[in-house]
């Protein structure tokens, strides 16, 4: 199970009352954290930081009083904190050779699978470029009905679409207790949880600070989502300078266990889905495929059904053999239009930029 010390993907869930303090930025905070994922980067590990704190920056900037503030409000100090938060980030990280890039994302960005295959593509050739992108729920546009509510789900979700093996939620305690420890002198840490089970749930309790939204039980939503992605999730304490690298040298902490990992849990969401339609393949992709590659327009030679971007379709072999199952980047006009044209010609037949694959082996269950 992955560690800080070992993981290869790693995804930092920041609150607002980490960053955001009485007089503003934490920068002496955000520096030291910046350190830490220089650190990790050194070793080769991709890091997305999934950072709160727009609102409350903006509601500084704009005078808002402390407290629940109007949807119209809120999105407004979103979007002039957005920009006061991105440029901190872009600070703190500049002077470690690191760039930095701002994504926006809405829970519909997850939810439609379209989408969600775009924001995918999207973050990993961030990370193939060697950024370190900073992620954030869209609070300018997200009403109720497309919010996640909290970025501790948020963090989960980034985990599973980037198939991360680590998910950091760095929170105003050190772990997840028996009680709130603010309150039961008689709560108890614990330091390891396989399974989220009814009495785990019936000690969670709810946020314990005016500028953060979630508590426990929205950890354990996240915790819930990541485990099933095969990523271990852990609960830090965050208030600390340096927190990350506290956490590798043995810091207390709380650690959500997985029972797989995060390409094996993939593959069996992947291989449950029903196909909407069918691709076949000759010879030469079908032996590409066995070998681990990704599947390119030009080994196709047939398309059925219909389906859409993102839908499951059945990957045939030149005998009509089943292969596997797949997420298609094109839909099924588009994959017909394609077929058998190499990479180069694909703009030229479809009229738009296009992606050079039409499934990506990491969206495939051979």
């Amino acid at each position: 199970m992955a560690t800080l010390s070992d993981a290869r993907r790693v995804v930092v869930k920041i609150g607002s009352a980490l960053l955001v303090g009485e007089d503003g930025l934490r920068r002496d905070w955000i520096a030291g954290l910046a350190e830490d994922v220089a650190k990790l980067r050194s070793r080769g590990a991709d890091v997305i930081l999934v950072s709160s704190g727009s609102i409350a920056l903006g509601r500084r900037s704009l005078g808002l009083a402390d407290g629940v503030l109007p949807l119209e409000q809120s999105q407004a100090a979103a979007a002039v904190g957005q920009i006061r938060l991105a440029r901190a980030w872009e600070e703190a990280l500049a002077p470690h050779g690191i760039t930095t890039a701002q994504v926006l994302l809405t829970l519909e960005d997850s939810e439609d699978r379209r989408r969600y295959l775009n924001s995918r593509a999207t973050l990993e050739a961030l990370l193939a470029f060697g950024t370190v992108p900073v992620v954030n729920e869209n609070d300018t546009i997200a009403t109720d009905e497309i919010r996640y509510g909290d970025n501790d789900r948020l963090a989960a979700q980034i985990a599973a679409t980037v198939g991360a093996d680590l998910a950091v939620l760095l929170s105003d305690v050190d772990g997840f207790y028996t009680g709130n420890p603010k309150t039961d002198a008689g709560a108890e840490h614990i330091p390891e949880i396989t399974a989220i089970t009814p009495d785990i749930e019936a000690m969670a309790g709810d946020a314990g600070t005016g500028l953060a939204k979630g508590g426990m039980k929205t950890k354990l939503i996240a915790a819930r989502t990541a485990m099933r992605a095969g990523a271990t999730m852990v609960i830090a304490e965050g208030s600390i300078r340096n927190p990350l690298k506290c956490l590798a040298e043995g810091a207390r902490a709380t650690w959500f266990r997985p029972e797989t990992d995060p390409r094996r849990a993939r593959i069996t969401w992947i291989a449950a889905m029903k196909p909407r339609g069918e691709i076949t393949v000759d010879a030469g992709a079908a032996g590409a495929l066995d070998r681990g590659s990704s599947l390119l327009p030009a080994g196709v030679t047939a398309v059925a059904g219909v389906f859409g971007r993102g839908d499951p379709v059945a990957i045939l072999g030149p005998g009509g053999e089943r292969l596997g199952i797949g997420l298609t980047r094109y839909t099924a006009a588009e994959a017909a239009a394609i077929r058998g044209r190499r990479t180069g010609d694909l703009e030229a037949i479809l009229g738009y930029p296009a992606r050079s694959v039409l499934i990506h082996r990491d969206d495939m269950a051979m």
